[in-house]
């Protein structure tokens, strides 16, 4: 299997290059010229599009000039404004090697969507290692819920999210799971990537399944740091998600 290559870009972010063989896939470029700085001449197989935020997609104007014949796959949603396919959750895309299901993980943004195929998966900003995104559009169910599609594809799948946060989100699932001898060997591990200024991703669905705090919203650990928080036991799943996020949202 092909492994993904994270391509730093700003301050934080990520864009991933997969590749195998002759084929190139090209992931949520908000930066034209780290792209351009790794394929120089030879265009990518396909452009992948998570959701409309610019620091995944302000990249596009300038490769679309440079390759106009690569195909860009984007959500449906006018905020993208340069696309030849749009997909949605249930597509299913053929790409050279690789097949891709498109899953609709909406939460972060309406319409964000992951992709699925090659034994990982291309999440955007839905899930992070450890964490996962800011609720800008969606509603704390639905966020939830794409988070639990999410975490039933296959422990060994690859998660590739597209901002390097999880020693922060680390710090923040210690201090609601501090029991967690898993998070607590994945925090080690993340705190020594980032001393040598090395990437924590891909990181792997069956870790963020026992370390993540937002696929656990049903551990006994969490849900009493959540009652300890409020002040009251969370009334539900959704309910201790909203809780945690909002927690999250604040910690420093």
């Amino acid at each position: 299997m092909a492994r993904p290559e994270p391509i730093p870009a700003y301050e934080d972010n990520y864009i991933w290059l997969l590749r195998d063989g002759p084929a190139t896939l090209v992931v949520d470029p908000g930066d034209a010229e780290p792209v351009i700085a790794r394929l120089g001449t030879t265009p990518p197989s396909a452009i992948l599009i998570t959701h409309h935020h610019g620091d995944h997609i302000d990249g596009l104007p300038t490769l679309h000039v440079r390759w106009p014949e690569v195909p860009i796959f984007a959500p449906d949603d006018p905020r993208i404004p340069i696309a030849t396919r749009r997909v949605s959750g249930g597509d299913v895309l053929e790409i050279g090697p690789w097949r891709f299901e498109v899953i609709a993980v909406p939460g972060h943004t309406q319409t964000q969507i992951a992709y699925h195929g090659a034994g990982l998966v291309f999440c955007g900003d839905s899930m992070f290692s450890l964490g996962c995104g800011r609720l800008f559009e969606g509603t704390p169910a639905q966020m939830l819920e794409s988070l639990d599609r999410l975490a039933t594809l296959p422990g060994d799948t690859l998660l590739c999210c597209t901002h390097e946060y999880t020693a922060a989100n680390a710090r923040f699932a210690l201090a609601v799971e501090p029991g967690n001898a898993a998070l607590g060997q994945r925090a080690a591990q993340v705190a020594s990537l980032r001393a040598s200024n090395a990437a924590t991703l891909p990181s792997t669905l069956a870790s963020e399944r026992a370390c993540n705090p937002f696929l656990r919203v049903d551990s006994p650990e969490i849900l009493q740091s959540l009652a300890n928080h409020l002040g009251h036991l969370p009334k539900g799943r959704v309910d201790a998600f909203a809780a945690l996020r909002s927690w999250k949202d604040g910690f420093r």
